[in-house]
């Protein structure tokens, strides 16, 4: 297992963005946790094989309709945590 940390900013708070991010990483069987920051990005961690995580690596650079995506800064990083589902926290 693989688990792929990511900080998006753009117009990516109040547009849905964090359910959609649940929504594609259930999809592709991921788990993990999506949250808002103060500064106004997003953050999340996911966790699952890496064809799964490339394809959400790659949809979060597009995001949901009302969203436009300016940065995505993502690394792959070792994570022992096991995480149940895919949460908004």
């Amino acid at each position: 297992m693989q688990c792929l940390h990511a900080f998006v900013s753009g117009r990516v708070q109040g547009v849905w963005f964090r359910q959609s991010t649940v929504e594609t990483a259930l999809a592709h069987g991921l788990s993990g946790w999506v949250r808002n920051l103060d500064d106004g990005r997003v953050e999340l961690m996911a966790k699952g094989d890496e064809h799964g995580l490339m394809l959400l690596e790659a949809w979060l650079s597009i995001g949901p309709a009302l969203a436009t995506v300016a940065e995505v800064r993502s690394e792959w990083i070792d994570n022992s945590s096991n995480f149940e589902g895919f949460e908004v926290l």
